[in-house]
């Protein structure tokens, strides 16, 4: 399906996708994506905090005002469609400066998506979505609705003894303001460091022992069915060759059967670079309930996405659980004939694979992720 920002606040969550964080200091914002040079990019994160240093916070409020300005001008002059603007996000550095920011913006703020909140807690947390609810209490009938995605990365999340009562006060929080909630981020790298640690690229994130804890926790409290949240992955760090200490665990097969002998070569560039961690990581990710992850350069965006299709099988087994849970229906053979599915316990799962399949697609029967990371859309249903 087609979705802008101003879509079905639950569509646009799983929507979010892939998004790329870019400093907010970048000159070129704008032209990058009135030129489309980021491919397939859907979601954009203009960065006021960590990627830019403490003395550059000015500088890059008035960068960020001028690429918004210029992006709302190419649209005016018609050199830039609405539609080919990618989702917008600003991710602030504290409650004061959000607040500066919904009056600076001005009519610009009808561009943003939303606000990313870094550090979020039970402190600062309220403060953060009454002023996004305010905003939007008194928003123009014509205006999107603005969100907020509070990213959870502070100590008393992950350290153990605090852990339980912070993440149950930070979701009261949420739940109040549930309607501007995009979705629930994950911060990996502050919590790493809370601990001296940076996972290698041979490693992902759910084999660092304390931050795996940390994310079953926070799945646990936030990603039930009836909480109603979706919760973004943590950031992947590399993208650039490097010596491999870990033999690499992408099968030659899948390449084999989407591009012949020509796959070999594909491999052994994701091989090479940091690609397979990532693309183990995301799978990782997609297991647990989690839908999209930040990232910090362009060639994370296709793998991200291509990952997030949905199969043949997967949508084949959705759309007969749901059809089939009638009454009449208890367990039944799936249509690939490998598995069963019982039409009330799978239920939960047919419904959001179902909403995945509006955003990503459905890949054609013989077809998986490996077939989009050259762009091929014949892949698709």
């Amino acid at each position: 399906m087609s979705f802008n920002h101003s879509s079905d606040k639950e569509l646009l969550a799983h929507a979010v996708g892939a998004a790329l964080y870019m400093p907010a200091t970048r000159p070129h914002i704008a032209d990058d994506i009135i030129s489309g040079k980021n491919e397939g990019l859907v979601t954009a994160v203009m960065d006021l905090e960590d990627a830019i240093g403490d003395k550059q916070v000015e500088l890059a409020e008035e960068s960020l005002m001028q690429q918004l300005f210029l992006i709302a001008s190419y649209i005016k002059i018609g050199t830039l469609l609405e539609s080919e603007v990618p989702l917008l996000l600003i991710r602030v550095r504290s409650a004061a400066q959000l607040k500066r920011l919904l009056v600076r913006l001005a009519d610009t703020i009808t561009l943003i998506t939303g606000f990313v909140l870094p550090k979020f807690t039970q402190e600062n947390g309220r403060d953060y979505f009454q002023q996004i609810a305010d905003y939007n209490e008194n928003r123009a009938a014509s205006a999107p609705v603005l969100y907020g995605l509070p990213i959870l990365e502070s100590s008393s999340v992950i350290y153990r003894e605090s852990r339980l009562d912070s993440l149950l006060a930070i979701k009261a929080i949420l739940d109040d303001y549930h309607d501007y909630v995009l979705n629930v981020r994950v911060g990996a790298t502050d919590f790493s460091s809370l601990f001296g640690l940076r996972r290698s690229p041979d490693m992902t994130i759910y084999e660092i022992a304390p931050i795996r804890d940390c994310i079953a926790d926070i799945i646990n409290v936030f990603g039930r069915v009836e909480a109603g949240y979706v919760i973004s992955g943590s950031v992947w760090e590399y993208f650039a060759k490097r010596e491999r200490v870990m033999k690499p665990q992408l099968r030659v097969t899948p390449f084999e059967e989407a591009f012949g002998s020509t796959g070999h070569d594909l491999r052994s560039r994701f091989t090479k670079d940091p690609m397979d961690g990532l693309i183990r990581e995301v799978i990782m990710d997609k297991e647990n309930g989690i839908i999209g992850k930040t990232i910090i350069h362009p060639t994370h965006i296709k793998p991200v996405q291509a990952l997030y299709a949905v199969t043949h099988e997967e949508y084949a087994d959705a759309t007969s659980i749901v059809a089939l849970n009638d009454g009449h229906h208890g367990v039944l053979k799936s249509q690939y004939a490998n598995k069963m599915n019982e039409m009330k316990p799978h239920q939960n799962w047919a419904r959001r694979i179902l909403l995945r399949s509006q955003v990503y697609g459905v890949l054609h029967e013989q077809q998986h992720f490996i077939t989009l990371l050259q762009g091929n859309e014949r892949a698709y249903v």
